[in-house]
């Protein structure tokens, strides 16, 4: 059996969604796959395999629900200011581990034989276009299909949610929405509203994983922004214009808008001078470009930069060392096929 969510591409309001200011998102398709295949009856294992990062462990319910217990405690001290958002987890597969045993046991279900779960995504890992997300989604969602759970959304994104927290800190829960229902939308202190898929160009450029996680990025930001409001009135504004723009799609104001909107994610310090000198290449010949994910406080790469109003900068992509990726809108979400 296997399930697939897509990943996501904020628009618009990165950090700003943090503090009650609106955002825009998009599901993309790039997408995580998880298989699930059986093993023996009796034997109450469970595999977790990431492809990708060639990393395969095997695990009992028992050393699975004392996971759960420590890690909970590495939450509450990070909550606490004890420890760091990086230090809560020690590995990538750990992510995983907490999301089986917390929806077998959040949803009283019965292990009877082994599971194995492959683990495969065709999404940058870590540059801001929701991986984590989209693989917790793909994995739950084929917890949930194949113990025959009804599919109720709202558990899913919970769920998600309880998971993105121990690597991220405080998510805005953006990544979970669009991975679990595709499309567009706009977010604001919990509503959601759904918007057209944007028909205005756009490609997107990969400067290199951060050095810095999502979760220090966010975690710096508000030490250094948390009670400027009128900052994340200015992110507001922008983010209204942007939305007019696509709705309208109306190419040159939706450029000013992502031009205005790197001016702000510079102001709060999470683009690099290196990926700002290639903004402003782009925006030289033209064109608009930002980050769109949090970005990085330390370091010369920010994950991925969406540019609009000028045909694929391959030449400025090849100067920089940075690649192209191709993405269209994603109108589905999680779901088993």
């Amino acid at each position: 059996m296997k399930a697939i969510a897509p990943g996501k591409l904020i628009l618009s309001g990165e950090h700003a969604v943090v503090y009650g200011r609106p955002a825009l998102a998009m599901a993309i398709d790039r997408s995580a796959v998880v298989e699930i295949r059986e093993g023996p009856p009796g034997d109450e294992t469970v595999g977790i395999e990431l492809s990708d990062l060639h990393e395969c462990e095997s695990y009992t319910l028992l050393a699975l629900r004392d996971f759960r217990r420590r890690v909970l405690r590495n939450y509450q001290l990070f909550l606490e200011g004890r420890l760091t958002i990086r230090q809560v987890l020690r590995k990538p597969i750990e992510l995983f581990q907490y999301a089986f045993i917390i929806v077998l046991d959040g949803l009283h279900l019965k292990l009877q034989r082994r599971l194995h779960f492959r683990l495969h995504s065709n999404i940058p890992i870590g540059c801001g276009l929701g991986s984590s997300a989209a693989t917790i989604l793909s994995m739950l969602r084929a917890i949930g299909h194949y113990f025959r759970v009804e599919f109720r959304p709202d558990w899913y994104y919970q769920y998600s949610l309880e998971v993105e927290r121990l690597q991220h800190g405080f998510p805005s829960g953006v990544d979970s929405y669009i991975s679990l229902h595709g499309g567009c939308a706009r977010f604001q202190q919990g509503q959601v509203e759904r918007i057209p898929l944007p028909k205005i160009p756009m490609v997107l450029v990969n400067t290199g994983q951060p050095v810095t996680t999502t979760g220090e990025c966010v975690a710096e930001v508000r030490r250094r922004h948390g009670d400027a409001s009128l900052l994340w009135d200015d992110f507001s504004e922008v983010t209204t214009r942007m939305e007019s723009a696509l709705r309208g799609d109306q190419t040159e104001k939706f450029c000013q808008a992502v031009r205005d909107n790197h001016a702000l994610l510079c102001r709060i310090g999470v683009v690099p001078s290196r990926v700002a000198q290639f903004v402003a290449a782009v925006e030289q010949r033209g064109g608009a470009a930002k980050v769109c994910g949090a970005g990085a406080v330390g370091g010369d790469s920010a994950g991925i930069l969406m540019v609009t109003g000028i045909p694929p900068p391959h030449d400025l992509c090849e100067a920089f060392g940075y690649s192209l990726v191709t993405v269209r809108g994603e109108p589905l979400g999680a779901r088993v096929v």
